[in-house]
């Protein structure tokens, strides 16, 4: 496990004193990332990144990376996020360096050829080339280097972190060149209005995770068909049962919903209450988030901030212009601050028309399980759906009869953190990562047959002149053997 006992983060003042706007920032240039993908794809070439040995010693790098700047990077996330210690070891370091764990376990047997049945019929797992990922502001690090160990794991890459969270990227683009491969691995430092121009350089894969460039991502990569994979947030519906244990439901929403500010792309974007729960539902919200961040949460050393103002202000104009306030409701520009619960939310509100990466919590009302399913497929499917209710019935109606990215029943965004389960949207985006889910993004599952001349006296009955009853035996042995998989040896 990483070091735990380093001093606690430091207080809300030190890190506005710290924080210089303005600060320059480096930056990479499509004509440099020319000789970066060139670099890149000589090295790739080479078979420089094939031998097992060679990906896993990345892998070590990374994780030895993780635990030698472990106070490197709560700095640089507290500069850009005011991002508490613990939410930057446990969400961003131990959820990469358990990745990375996991592929250095189980590498050698995703690169083992899978066989199937009679001819030696391989399906290998065959590295695509030099992939480009591009990380979020959300969960920066997270988001940047666990789709990266998955692309250690078969190939080169260009990682691009985001401009919104300026010290972070600036970490990354000085501490990778001397743990990772400076030939295979490379970071640049790009805004998002270059990152179009750089996707038609021509990788072999691209990784995103941005739905509002999203769309001009997709169409870069179109254009010299090059394979995508989108990881784009949504509105994440959180159905409250009336049966419930509502004090655990109300810490594991106030958790989800409020930890990093809620920038986070699998927090819950609103609750649909049952109306038999709701008001004791309110009310423990209120009881959680003091016992959380205390009477005053913009002195409390676990709360964050906004990533910027923009954001901020998109925020609060949607809250301003939608139901009432009973939790919260201050905003602090300078702070980038504004945790609130809202009741009385209508579907129509402008807080529910777009998506709201910050902590704010709508609640709407509904009757029943019928209502909250019927509500939820009116939607654009999301990329997380959340149940709460004691009664299994409930949580699978939600489960089988909704369509969402990824489902998680009494609790909000551990699915999403899983090296076992794909993570990935649907209809939001296109594609998943996590564990072998990354290894085989980044890879090409490749059809091959090894075949002999054994059986000649056989296959000879497909060639030409066609007769009826070559013909005949053909139709006789296939039907013989469709039960054992054998059409291709019989061919």
């Amino acid at each position: 496990l990483l070091n735990m006992s380093s001093p606690p983060s430091p207080s809300p003042t030190r890190w506005f004193k710290a924080l210089r706007l303005g600060e320059p920032c480096l930056r990479t240039y499509p004509l440099e990332c020319v000789d970066l993908l060139r670099r890149a794809r000589i090295a790739f070439q080479a078979g420089r990144t094939l031998k097992e040995c060679f990906r896993l010693t990345q892998l070590e790098a990374l994780v030895r990376m993780l635990e030698e700047h472990e106070c490197d990077f709560v700095d640089a996330l507290g500069r850009d996020l005011h991002k508490p210690r613990f939410e930057t070891v446990v969400f961003e370091l131990i959820t990469v360096k358990n990745e990375a764990l996991h592929a250095l376990t189980n590498l050698k047997k995703w690169m083992q050829p899978q066989s199937t049945t009679l001819d030696e019929c391989l399906v290998i797992s065959e590295p695509l080339g030099v992939v480009f990922i591009m990380g979020s502001w959300c969960n920066p690090v997270q988001m940047c280097l666990v789709p990266l160990v998955g692309a250690i794991a078969a190939n080169c890459a260009l990682v691009s972190p985001s401009e919104y969270t300026v010290h972070t990227a600036e970490l990354l683009h000085r501490l990778i060149p001397f743990y990772l491969d400076n030939e295979c691995f490379h970071v640049i430092l790009a805004g998002i209005s270059d990152l179009p121009e750089i996707v038609e350089l021509k990788f072999d894969h691209v990784f995103f995770t941005n739905k509002e460039e999203g769309g001009k991502i997709a169409v870069a990569a179109a254009r010299t068909l090059t394979p995508v994979t989108l990881i784009l947030g949504s509105k994440n519906p959180c159905y409250v049962d009336q049966n419930c244990d509502v004090p655990t439901t109300v810490q594991r929403i106030a958790w989800a919903c409020f930890h990093n500010a809620g920038q986070s792309l699998t927090a819950p974007s609103y609750i649909l209450c049952h109306t038999d729960v709701k008001a004791r539902l309110v009310q423990a919200l209120k009881c959680c988030l003091m016992e959380f961040y205390g009477p005053d949460p913009r002195e409390s050393r676990s709360f964050g901030r906004m990533v910027n103002l923009d954001i901020f202000s998109r925020t609060r104009d949607l809250l301003w212009r939608s139901g009432k306030v009973v939790v919260g409701g201050q905003v602090t520009e300078a702070e980038k601050y504004i945790p609130t619960v809202l009741t009385e939310v209508a579907e129509s509100d402008p807080i529910m028309q777009q998506e709201v990466f910050g902590p704010v919590l709508p609640i709407l009302s509904v009757n029943d399980v019928d209502e909250a399913i019927a509500f939820i497929n009116k939607q654009e499917k999301p990329l997380c759906v959340y149940a709460y209710s004691t009664n299994s019935k409930v949580i699978s109606r939600i489960m089988q009869e909704t369509s969402s990215g990824s489902f998680c029943s009494n609790d909000c965004i551990l699915q999403s953190l899983m090296v076992a389960l794909p993570f990935g949207g649907v209809a939001c985006g296109m594609g998943s990562f996590h564990g072998r889910y990354s290894f085989e993004t980044f890879s090409h599952r490749k059809a091959s047959l090894l075949r002999g001349t054994r059986f000649e006296c056989v296959t000879y009955l497909r060639f030409p002149p066609y007769e009826d009853r070559n013909l005949s035996l053909m139709t006789w042995a296939c039907a013989l053997s469709q039960k054992s998989q054998g059409w291709c040896q019989i061919l």
